[in-house]
Order: structure tokens, then C-alpha cells, then sequence
């Protein structure tokens, strides 16, 4: 058993989700890697086992708390410690086929295709030679929905509007809301969404957040950890919905927790494409 830390979606003011990789060669008790989970006390703990086939795996994801169903940063940290720290060799062939020139735009050009098989189906990170990682997820566009008045009654600032998908999605008006969200967990954790949370988001217009399009936050009732750092699922319904909204399929994204995040996302219809960089922890 071999284990990595890695940050993932990192970028400009931002270090980032830190997740623990864990390799395995076989799969321990789901008991034993909840138990480890809770010892790391990260938002995420990856587990993975290789299979039969160049990089084809089998994927899991744990909190403190429980099995997730799934999981955005730990699979770019999963990914990049496969691509960068494990099984580099293999970054030597170029999965796409294509040959890189000195005019070639490399950042668009893939060269390594991961595949997980995991409890959302199969998911794939895309690496390519700039070191970006690409997830490739479910769409989950989120409907309209009630607000538990619990969840109500937790906020210091009240949704203009209410979405659901695995997660509640509240929007707002204004970036400075989400910065300055405030949770009453008395309130908050008599809510149990296992294993969905409660997103809050606005358009980054107007802000100081120049480089983005939308803003978010992800809190987790009754979770040892209540905020999350960056939520790669999330995003699999804040694509297609700000895709939509402000009627464009390719965005920049930021989380802003105190370490904060950097997400480049594109909606492709029933998949949702999320990029970001990743770095290990020593």
C-alpha cells in the first residue's frame, strides 16, 4: 500500500483540495478504508486497484464519514499521481495518436486517457502534456426545488433562487455573498443529504473575480469536515446550469474557501468536462 497527497485544482490564489491517494493490490474491507479515511482527515480519501490493460482502474472514494458516490478532486489527484508519480513511463506514447509539433496547441492535445470504474460508472482523467488534468463526469443539470427550512433558517443570506440535483444549488446575486456565507450548523446538521451538500453560487460578474464566470461554495450537513475546499462534483451540476444561464459551454470557474480553487469546465450535453492542475504535497 503506497499512499500520495496531492492538491488538486490549484492555480493563481488558489492551493487548491488536498486528497490522500492510497494504491492498492487488492481491496481492503470497506470498514479498513473508512477507518484510514478518518485517520487522513481530508475531505477526500482516493482508493485505487489496477487492472488488466494499460491504465484501466477501479476507484473509490471515502470522507471521515462515509463512501461517496462520487468525487471530482480526488480524481484529478488520482490522476496526477498515476500520470506524474507512479506509472510515468507511460506518459512517453501519446493515447490520441497525434504527433506534437512546435505549432501545435499541446494543452488541446491529449496524450494519456485514465478509466476508472467506480460506483457513478465509468469516468476518465485526460492528461495532457501541460500538465492539465481533465475529468470527464455525468452532467446532473439540477430542477427546481424547496429549500428545507432547516438549511433556510442555517444561512445568513437567503437564495434568490433553489435547484436540486444530488445537491441543493442556491444562487445568488452576488459573488460577495458567497465569500462572506455564513452556516449555523445547530441548524444546519439536522439535515442529513448523505451524500449530497448544499451549493452556493453567483456569477462572478461585477466582482473582483475577473478571470471566472461563476463563484461557489459546498457545505456538507452533518459532515466532520462542513466545508469542502473544492468540489469537482459540484460542477456537474454548476456546468450545465450556468452553461445555460449565461449561454456559453465553455467556463472558468473559482471556489472560495480559504484555500480556494481553480476549475476550467465545458458542457457537452449528457457529460461535463472539468480541468484543473494538481501538484503533490511533500
Amino acid at each position: 500500500m503506497n499512499q500520495y497527497y496531492i492538491d488538486a485544482f490549484t492555480g493563481p490564489a488558489a492551493t487548491g483540495n488536498r486528497a490522500c491517494v492510497i494504491e492498492l493490490e487488492e481491496w481492503l474491507p470497506t470498514e479498513k478504508m473508512l477507518e484510514l479515511a478518518k485517520r487522513n482527515g481530508l475531505p477526500e480519501t482516493a482508493f485505487f486497484v489496477k487492472q488488466e490493460g494499460d491504465d484501466q482502474y477501479v476507484l473509490k472514494w471515502f470522507t471521515p464519514d462515509i463512501e461517496m458516490d462520487l468525487c471530482g478532486h480526488a480524481t484529478l489527484a488520482t490522476g496526477y499521481a498515476i500520470s506524474s508519480l507512479i506509472y510515468p513511463k507511460l506518459n512517453n506514447s501519446i493515447s490520441s495518436g497525434e504527433s506534437f509539433s512546435s505549432n501545435s496547441n499541446r494543452s488541446n492535445c491529449i496524450k494519456r486517457v485514465l478509466k476508472f470504474d467506480t460506483n457513478s460508472g465509468e469516468v476518465a482523467v485526460e492528461v495532457a502534456p501541460d500538465g492539465r488534468l481533465t475529468l470527464d463526469f455525468p452532467s446532473r443539470m439540477p430542477e427546481p426545488a424547496k429549500l428545507p427550512e432547516n438549511i433556510l433558517n442555517a444561512l445568513n443570506f437567503k437564495p434568490l433562487e433553489v435547484y436540486k440535483a444530488r445537491d441543493y444549488v442556491l444562487v445568488y446575486n452576488s459573488a460577495e455573498e458567497i465569500e462572506n456565507m455564513e452556516i449555523d450548523r445547530t441548524e444546519f446538521d439536522l439535515i442529513n443529504m448523505d451524500p449530497g451538500g448544499v451549493i452556493v453560487t453567483a456569477p462572478a460578474s461585477g466582482s473582483r473575480f475577473k478571470d471566472c464566470d461563476f463563484v461557489s461554495r459546498f457545505f456538507t450537513p452533518q459532515a466532520t469536515i462542513l466545508e469542502d475546499p473544492v468540489t469537482g462534483s459540484a460542477h456537474c451540476s454548476l456546468i450545465p446550469f450556468w452553461a445555460k444561464r449565461l449561454g456559453k459551454n465553455e467556463l472558468t470557474a473559482r471556489q472560495l474557501s480559504k484555500t480556494g480553487g481553480i476549475l476550467y469546465c465545458k458542457d457537452q450535453g449528457e457529460r461535463v468536462r472539468i480541468s484543473g492542475y494538481a501538484t503533490e504535497v511533500k
